[in-house]
């Protein structure tokens, strides 16, 4: 199942390392690096190894056994 991920009114996209926090996968955003240039995160299918990458609405990002969906406010 897919969990959504909202962005904020007036925002066009959250960056990986943002969106790990606010799912509640990363405590802090040296987790979320972490996590990120560890090769275990992925953006639709690809992995990614910048925290910074903008993730935009329905872009599906995976960790683990989780997959998160960006979605419009």
């Amino acid at each position: 199942m897919k969990e959504e991920i909202r962005l904020r009114e007036g925002d066009d996209f959250i960056k990986l390392g943002q969106l790990l926090k606010k799912a509640g996968v990363a405590g802090a955003g040296s987790d979320a690096k972490m996590l990120i240039e560890g090769g275990e995160v992925s953006v639709n299918g690809e992995i990614e190894l910048r925290r910074g990458r903008k993730c935009y609405p329905g872009d599906e990002i995976c960790f683990a056994d989780r997959v998160f969906k960006v979605v419009s406010p």
